[in-house]
């Protein structure tokens, strides 16, 4: 499984670091911190951390808005990565990381260069449900790409999207390879895990491919 690099490179010029974060004190302990991943994140964090769970935040809706002229893409042809959407009737699944002690600045140090620097995105704190237990919602932090990032790609139609995507590689590996990881985990999800923008996504990929986009087969192509 490919991770999402973070080999130097020079950064986008434009491009930010992530405002400071404070660890959010769940369970009475102040250097705990519970991080939201609902894009790479879900199956490549590649920090130390203590504890995982799958759930899901409401208020959003995952989109394919962002550019990625790094992990995912190049300046000349950006890739499609995911942002969170406020929704007020959304909902979007993913994987809450718990970070303790040392692990909390060596996660964020990490994540700024990863999602910030690298990716565009800014932090802002989301309510974490917890697959298991969506009775003890959690504060977590999640990066999240606005409008104002220069990175920023907006909605266009899913097949345009699915266009894009076959057509995109960065450092990271080939962008279909991150659809396809994305859609592998909302099915272990559970039929109750719904997308529908990711699920034309993947149609509209898998009619312009000449073979199922779903077998080994097909990422061991990209």
């Amino acid at each position: 499984m490919k991770q999402e690099s973070v080999a130097p490179s020079t950064p986008p010029p434009s491009a930010s670091p992530a405002p400071s974060a404070q660890p959010s004190r769940e369970n009475g302990d102040p250097q705990a911190l519970w991080i939201f991943g609902y894009g790479s994140l879900v199956w490549r964090p590649d920090f130390a951390y203590s504890d995982s769970r799958v759930g899901f935040v409401r208020g959003y809706s995952r989109r394919f808005w962002q550019g990625d002229t790094f992990h995912r893409g190049s300046d000349k042809m950006p890739g499609r990565v995911v942002t969170l959407l406020e929704d007020h009737e959304g909902c979007t699944w993913g994987v809450a990381y718990e970070v303790r002690g040392e692990q909390v600045s060596e996660a964020l140090k990490y994540l700024n260069v990863r999602e910030a620097v690298l990716g565009g995105y800014d932090t802002k704190e989301v309510t974490f449900y917890p697959q298991d237990t969506p009775d003890q919602p959690l504060t977590a932090l999640a990066y999240v790409a606005t409008p104002q990032n220069p990175g920023y790609l907006g909605p266009a139609p899913e097949e345009a999207i699915a266009t894009q995507i076959l057509a995109c590689r960065g450092f990271s590996g080939h962008n279909l390879e991150y659809l396809l990881r994305l859609a592998d985990f909302m099915q272990l999800c559970g039929p109750q895990a719904q997308d529908d923008h990711l699920d034309a996504i993947v149609d509209a990929v898998g009619a312009m491919l000449p073979c199922s986009y779903l077998t080994e087969q097909a990422l061991a192509l990209i």
